[in-house]
């Protein structure tokens, strides 16, 4: 009788320990999976920190390239006036910027929003593959209004072989500067959404 009591008893103390166990090994569990996701929350805020700032220097610096100068064209010394409003491509990539600056705001103005709530930053697969959308299209977009500037940029640099036009960017620097680090910034905040987008068909693999 003692020691039916006695094994009774031990085994008590053993499913008390398991329980132990158990639920030791689920509070780490959770810790993890929560210092994951911590992780992934700060990546995709640094992210989305970054594309804002290259795309609104892009656009800052188109949209003050201008400059007035003069060029000799067969020994006569003509007066130059250029601003980024004369090329249409120069035009496309400040549009194409301002969509990128405005999906930019509205995704970080969610983003501190769940953080204050402690909620998600992907909420639903819904949610991700909208965004992977959106991150994807303006990607592509930006990309096509830096290479269609750069093209315009080229020709200013170089001038037209077997014609008298010279190379504009010598007299007009100041601009061709402010053109050329507005289409760097461009490819950046392209590439800055495509990684962005990839992280999103990383959630949605996983979810």
């Amino acid at each position: 009788m003692a020691s039916s009591r006695k094994t009774t008893s031990v085994d008590d103390e053993v499913a008390e320990v398991g329980k132990v166990v158990v639920e030791i090994n689920g509070t780490m569990t959770d810790a993890g999976a929560s210092s994951l996701l911590r992780k992934g929350d700060v990546a995709q805020v640094c992210l989305r920190v970054m594309c804002m700032a290259a795309s609104v220097t892009a656009l800052l610096f188109m949209v003050t390239a201008r400059e007035a100068s003069t060029v000799s064209i067969y020994g006569f010394q003509l007066p130059v006036n250029s601003k980024w409003s004369f090329a249409d491509s120069f035009e496309y990539l400040v549009g194409v910027s301002a969509a990128v600056v405005a999906h930019l705001l509205l995704q970080l103005v969610i983003i501190v929003s769940r953080l204050l709530r402690k909620s998600p930053l992907i909420p639903s697969r819904n949610h991700a593959w909208l965004t992977y959308a959106g991150d994807q299209v303006l990607a592509y977009a930006m990309m096509s209004a830096g290479s269609a500037a750069s093209g315009v940029s080229n020709l200013n640099r170089t001038g037209i072989r077997h014609m008298a036009l010279p190379d504009f960017c010598k007299p007009l620097h100041i601009f061709c500067d402010h053109v050329a680090i507005s289409i760097a910034c461009t490819f950046l905040s392209s590439l800055l959404l495509a990684i962005s987008a990839i992280q999103n068909v990383i959630w949605l693999s996983n979810n």
